[in-house]
């Protein structure tokens, strides 16, 4: 599962459990499509990778790997592209 809060254009990626973080494969002004791993967190003694919920812009990573974060902390910020109709 991954967790958005969207706020106008921009989202969050947020932590659905307290864990720790393993790996972290965004990097801020990198653009990705929904889908994309941007963060492997250990839960509970299993690695569960967290997706991007649209496509957008890496705003900015909040978090490094070895770091431990509670539930509901923002992991990944990044601004939503709006599609074109």
């Amino acid at each position: 599962d991954v967790d958005v809060a969207t706020e106008g254009d921009t989202g969050a990626l947020k932590s659905p459990m307290p864990g720790k973080i393993v790996a972290v494969m965004a990097e801020p002004g990198a653009t990705v499509k929904k889908g994309t791993g941007l963060v492997i967190m250990e839960a509970m003694k299993m690695e569960q990778t967290l997706a991007a919920a649209a496509d957008g812009v890496i705003a900015s990573v909040n978090v490094a790997p070895g770091d431990q974060v509670e539930a509901g902390a923002a992991l990944v910020v990044f601004e939503v592209k709006k599609d074109e109709a």
